[in-house]
């Protein structure tokens, strides 16, 4: 309940109902890609004091390490479970969208720590960028294979795509055949991105400053940061609120997958958590990390990397469905979980 009367998750809850009674309100796209820049720029800039202040150490490294793991084992087993109702590319596509992160999410759950005085790693803010790209090249190899096997088959060959079949030779623009997307430029996206290339800059800056770094920014980088959060959370409300209604129709394992595959992965992050001895503030974050699913970099490489996949499947149920879970349940179970198990420090 305190964690719903959070000021930002109450404008969350608001921006889900105006947009579930089909309001006019909306937030510019331009503000809306503005206060996501602010977000991953503060982020970047806590990150890099935080850094500055602690230096690289063993259990960063560790934690580090255990992030790009969590990045590799959550597509390759969400991929292996999806294909069993589901046509290869969707299967692909939904692994890499759980496989990667939210920031936002992340940013939430930076704020109920901080909110709460709970001790948490700067470096927290590298797993983040760390764990973004894996599962987008997974997805892209996953494709790259399906369609290699395509190629040797008839074109009107169809696979099941969990109660229906796709006509894999009648892709638009295909011919009946489908090149494997280029690994080369999807790295080249993954790693250049422009989002993930501010949350690094701003680290680094933040690191190369300091602590005088820290006092000039913190009217930028702390003051506003919640104010901001809540504008942008009322603007993520409204497009889980429309994002909802992709899913009418969908098959019900989707929804539940939406919900059950956070929990799964969330629960693999505490066990390693626990083997790595790591500590309650960030093995929660490696949780929400683990749990969260990428709604705005992912779906935006994957629509030209894998145009075979259903959009409305993948950003429909990482928006639509696991985002409000995260944020208004999950993100203090995860928190709670973590502190019961990996002890408070």
């Amino acid at each position: 309940m305190q964690t719903l009367l959070d000021p930002a998750i109450l404008f969350f809850v608001f921006g889900v109902l105006a947009g579930t009674l089909k309001s006019n309100l909306e937030i510019p796209p331009q503000i809306s890609r503005f206060l996501s820049l602010y977000l991953l720029m503060a982020l970047g800039l806590k990150g890099g004091f935080a850094l500055a202040h602690s230096g690289l150490t063993l259990d960063v490294a560790t934690t580090l390490g255990c992030a790009v793991l969590l990045a590799v084992l959550v597509p390759a087993l969400g991929y292996q479970v999806l294909r069993r109702f589901l046509n290869g590319y969707d299967a692909a596509s939904i692994a890499a969208t759980y496989g990667s992160v939210s920031a936002v999410t992340f940013i939430t759950s930076i704020q109920f720590l901080e909110s709460r005085g709970l001790p948490y790693g700067g470096h927290m803010a590298a797993a983040m960028a760390l764990m973004e790209s894996p599962a987008i090249i997974m997805a892209v190899l996953f494709a790259n294979s399906l369609r290699r096997g395509v190629t040797l088959a008839a074109p009107s060959m169809a696979v099941n795509a969990g109660g229906g079949t796709l006509a894999l030779g009648g892709l638009p623009g295909s011919g009946g055949r489908s090149a494997p997307t280029p690994l080369g430029k999807i790295l080249h996206e993954s790693f250049t991105d422009g989002a993930q290339l501010l949350l690094l800059g701003a680290m680094a800056i933040g690191i190369l400053t300091g602590e005088a770094g820290k006092a000039a920014m913190a009217p930028f980088s702390v003051d506003l940061f919640k104010g901001m959060l809540a504008f942008f959370l009322l603007d993520m409300g409204l497009m889980a609120a429309r994002s909802m209604g992709e899913l009418k129709g969908k098959s019900p394992w989707l929804a539940a997958y939406g919900i059950l595959a956070p929990l799964c992965h969330a629960t693999l992050a505490l066990g390693l958590a626990l083997l790595l001895g790591i500590g309650p503030g960030n093995g929660g974050l490696l949780m929400v990390l683990a749990a969260s699913a990428s709604y705005i970099a992912v779906p935006a490489v994957l629509r030209y990397a894998i145009p075979e996949a259903n959009p409305s499947l993948y950003l429909g149920m990482s928006l639509g469905i696991t985002f409000p879970f995260n944020i208004l349940v999950g993100i203090p179970l995860y928190m709670t979980v973590a502190h019961a198990v990996l002890g408070r420090g």
